[in-house]
């Protein structure tokens, strides 16, 4: 029987790392072994960058939150506190929302919620 050479597998995958490089500058995306390099880099960071992105959403909408919570004469955690002790659960995207574009609304949670902590 007729060995094999590998030759047609070493070159689908170095076709398959090569075109996730396409766009990158120089021998990144010209040379495998460089392109290899980057490309594993490229999809950890990808990988984090994920991760990261739900903690940065997490942030801006507490961020908006406290900022509508402070025009309603109140702090952040206070009012958090408030909502929990009046059996609201309301998650903080909702919350973010509702303190963008439903003010009136965003109020009376407030107000609720002041009036729970007092």
């Amino acid at each position: 029987m007729a060995r094999i050479k590998g030759g047609m597998n070493a070159k689908k995958k170095h076709n398959r790392t090569l075109k996730l490089a396409k766009g990158y500058r120089g021998a990144r995306s010209k040379q495998y072994r460089v392109a290899k390099q980057s490309v594993m880099r490229a999809l950890t960071s990808a990988y984090a960058g994920r991760k990261q992105r739900k903690r940065q959403m997490r942030q801006l909408w507490i961020a908006r939150i406290n900022a509508a919570a402070r025009l309603n004469g109140m702090s952040y955690s206070k009012f958090m506190h408030g909502l929990k002790l009046a059996d609201i659960d309301v998650n903080r995207k909702m919350l973010a929302e509702m303190a963008v574009n439903d003010a009136a609304g965003f109020a009376t949670l407030a107000e609720l919620a002041k009036s729970k902590v007092a």
